[in-house]
């Protein structure tokens, strides 16, 4: 009895050698860091980097010793020879912040990052949820309502549209693809308006923004619902217009155009729980895509998972699609992967 249970213990894995994602170290790093220190590496991420290393905060377990050490070890080496860190743009996600930190701690970074920053009022929009956005440009031009859309990101932009009037939705979606460059004196005055109400003083040098493109990745984000009604309207309106943004989108099921390597690198950036959840809406020609581009041994065990997994509501494996796509586009937009498919008309 006491060689099975030595056998047992000797044949589990240790768990410092748990395979660490770029995400959960980068979490690590930032939980091993004082309060003031976080906030000056939050403040130079942008606004989806932040909610990706929040999610990971929420979801951290039992975190030993030797997985501490051996993030801090590999981030010494990663920047050894760096003079900087490459950081980018000063956004934030509010929402992911308290939900990782809870609120406390999250208000003490938001202060710390956002004192002394050159967040813009449309910036600041960014910060917001997406209803209050929508509160504060409901009753505006439809032309200044699409400047907003076009300018914040698509997924906060599909919650705001998702909860306009269909035919005000229309209206803005049309107008959002249209939208190709803007007089960057105009777009001032709009920060100038929104700074009335937010802090915030730095002018903007942006003024392209909108276009097919853009509607097309607000569409990506939208319930499926809202989505298939609102690319109907469009036909209705414009058809050619319906027919480029459908194949500028890029859909759950596009995953199966995607090469190996992209899929493989994709899955190294989803966690086991979201992807059963979506491939239980998928079709089995993107599921054979994943299980080819895993070890036996992985594909076995995600079989299995899907196959012990109770019923999941509709909109559960929506989310969990859209998370993944997301996660394609951002990696597509770094350069990481290239989306086939309507992907690749995208890129």
């Amino acid at each position: 009895m006491t060689d099975q249970a030595n056998q047992g213990v000797a044949s589990a894995p240790p768990k410092a050698a748990r395979k660490i994602s770029r995400v959960e170290q980068a979490a690590i790093l930032l939980m091993s860091l004082g309060e003031a220190d976080a906030a000056e590496v939050l403040k130079h991420m942008g606004p989806k980097e932040v909610q990706r290393v929040g999610v990971a905060m929420a979801q951290m377990r039992d975190i030993s010793k030797d997985d501490v050490s051996g993030v801090l070890n590999n981030f010494i080496d990663a920047v050894g020879g760096q003079t900087g860190l490459g950081v980018g743009n000063d956004d934030y996600i509010r929402a992911m912040l308290t939900q990782a930190l809870g609120n406390d701690k999250a208000a003490s970074l938001i202060d710390r990052i956002l004192i002394g920053g050159n967040t813009t009022g449309l910036d600041t929009l960014k910060w917001m949820e997406p209803r209050a956005v929508g509160d504060i440009i409901r009753y505006e031009h439809p032309q200044i309502q699409a400047i907003v859309i076009s300018y914040l990101d698509p997924d906060q932009s599909a919650e705001i549209l998702g909860a306009l009037d269909p035919k005000v939705r229309l209206d803005v979606m049309m107008r959002v693809a249209s939208l190709e460059t803007i007089q960057p004196q105009a777009l001032q005055e709009l920060n100038d308006i929104l700074e009335k109400q937010f802090s915030g003083s730095s002018s903007t040098q942006t003024s392209r923004i909108g276009g097919v493109k853009r509607a097309a990745d607000i569409m990506n984000f939208m319930d499926r619902s809202i989505e298939s009604s609102l690319l109907e309207s469009i036909k209705e309106t414009d058809p050619d217009l319906a027919t480029t943004i459908e194949d500028l989108m890029f859909v759950f099921d596009n995953l199966k155009d995607v090469d190996d390597r992209g899929i493989q690198a994709l899955l190294r950036e989803v966690s086991s729980e979201v992807l059963v959840i979506a491939l239980k809406g998928a079709d089995d020609d993107v599921k054979d895509k994943i299980f080819k581009n895993m070890s036996k041994r992985a594909a076995e065990l995600l079989q299995d998972d899907l196959e012990t997994k109770g019923p999941v509501k509709v909109s559960e494996v929506e989310g969990a699609q859209k998370d993944i796509i997301s996660i394609a586009r951002r990696m597509a937009e770094a350069g990481e992967i290239v989306l086939g498919g309507g992907g690749e008309e995208m890129m």
